[in-house]
């Protein structure tokens, strides 16, 4: 967990927490009783995650997450053809995307995109 390293911060919060919950502000609460909906972060690194989730909570996307974005949106724009397969965009938000450290994020992005390339090919080949 977060706090881990910060024994004394903790136990703070944790005190705050039952005196809360003594007082009876934690009931009532929207989703109280449902399992938390956690999303998928994996592709973010470990010491970034908590960073993003604050940004992303007040309203703020990084921009390497918004090219992220962009990028899903083109490849499936590519693959319902809508989009002619052209990889000048798409290879420009994967540069972007290696230039803010997420080499990985730009390698299986490609990977996508061929793939996507490959299905439509498929299926105009069948059609």
């Amino acid at each position: 967990m977060f706090l881990d390293g910060f024994p004394g911060l903790a136990a703070l919060v944790e005190r705050r927490l039952e005196e809360a919950a003594a007082r009876g502000e934690l009931s009532d609460l929207p989703g109280e009783g449902r399992p938390l909906e956690l999303e998928d972060d994996a592709m973010v690194a470990p010491e970034l995650r908590v960073a993003y989730r604050i940004l992303k909570n007040a309203g703020f996307v990084p921009p390497e997450l918004s090219d992220i974005a962009e990028v899903h949106q083109l490849i499936g724009a590519i693959e319902r053809g809508e989009v002619e397969p052209g990889p000048r965009r798409l290879h420009a938000l994967l540069v972007r995307l290696e230039a803010s450290g997420r080499p990985m994020t730009a390698t299986c992005a490609w990977h996508d995109y061929e793939a996507a390339l490959r299905r439509r090919l498929d299926r105009a080949g069948s059609g």
